[in-house]
């Protein structure tokens, strides 16, 4: 099952704080790290394609207006 843009986010941020602490072997790191990145580049493209279609349903006179999205 594909996980949404909270599970992704929330998984990456446990990632991170296991490895702020350091404590992990080297080649355990290299696993976390590599899988962050992954994520990361997940959950961007997800924010990509909401930007998109926000972008699209504030289409106005046939003429694309873009506004800032705050995302917090």
């Amino acid at each position: 099952m594909e996980m949404n843009f909270e599970d992704k986010l929330a998984e990456l941020e446990t990632i991170v704080e296991k490895l702020e602490k350091g404590q992990l072997p080297l080649d355990e790191s290299l696993e976390l790290f590599e899988h962050a990145i992954t994520l990361s580049r997940e959950c961007n493209n997800m924010l990509k394609d909401a930007k998109q279609k926000v972008e699209k349903l504030i289409e106005e006179d046939n003429e694309l207006r873009s506004e800032e999205m705050n995302l917090n």
